[in-house]
């Protein structure tokens, strides 16, 4: 197979790497397993990749996987402001590697979780 099952049924696997790279593309960093890091760097590639693109289908497509979350609350002119993670990749993630080929993550090891001894890691973007 050409991916890690991570102890999962494929729903749950499709659910967690789901809420994983969205919670990644709202907080632009986060902790998590070496094995789980590893996969959802593969999804938040393309779905930078498809922000890039930036046209419809790319959105659509990145709609179809992203979860419908809030990402910033903010307030502009007597309005307040409400951005979903969806906005926030095309907006603010995808034009800040607009140059970059690939490559749109960093995997930081740290030390180990002390339940089971699992390989913890940072993944965040560049």
């Amino acid at each position: 197979m050409a991916y890690r099952k991570l102890g999962r049924t494929s729903s749950q696997r499709k659910a967690m790497l789901r809420d994983l790279t969205t919670d990644l593309l709202i907080n632009e960093r986060i902790v998590t397993t070496e094995a789980r890091a590893k996969e959802i760097r593969k999804t938040t590639e393309k779905m930078i990749t498809l922000g890039k693109r930036g046209d419809l289908s790319a959105r659509r497509l990145a709609a179809a996987f992203v979860r419908n979350e809030v990402a910033d609350v903010r307030e502009e002119d007597d309005k307040i402001v409400v951005q979903s993670a969806l906005q926030k990749l095309f907006s603010d993630i995808a034009p800040r590697y607009a140059e970059r080929q690939g490559g749109y993550t960093r995997i930081l090891k740290t030390e180990p979780r002390r339940g089971d001894a699992a390989q913890m890691v940072i993944i965040e973007l560049v």
